[in-house]
């Protein structure tokens, strides 16, 4: 069996835009709830200050992420003028296509890089559905 995926991308809001934002990913996070049924969780988490926002998601296996990517990526580019990607980490082994496409929602949302840690030790007791 496949390794869960954690992914985890930091964004930096753009003046004005936290409102906006804020329905936008909401919209996301339903699409991605009906789209994606590998996904384990899909959290979005802001600043108190309302400059940041980073979003979390865990998915089954890598398979998983690549259907995220592939089915959510084109929604991505509603938040193209609402924040700047700063950075994508994702822990576990993910498939050089998801990295591929990872990279291009880096290149469209900002500048940002992204970053793939490898796993080392551990256990997971999350088990698949």
């Amino acid at each position: 069996m496949a390794a869960p995926i954690v992914y985890i991308d930091t964004s930096e809001l753009r003046e004005g835009a936290l409102d906006e934002l804020k329905g936008a990913i909401g919209g996301l996070a339903e699409f991605v709830e009906a789209n994606v049924p590998g996904i384990v969780a899909y959290s979005v988490y802001f600043t108190d200050d309302g400059t940041r926002m980073s979003v979390v998601h865990v998915h089954s296996d890598p398979a998983s992420l690549d259907r995220h990517m592939e089915i959510a990526g084109p929604e991505f580019r509603k938040f193209a003028g609402l924040l700047t990607l700063e950075s994508i980490d994702v822990y576990g082994e993910p498939s050089a296509k998801a990295v591929e496409a990872m990279e291009g929602k880096a290149r469209l949302l900002g500048s940002g890089s992204v970053t793939v840690h490898r796993p080392h030790a551990g256990f997971i007791r999350i088990r698949a559905h």
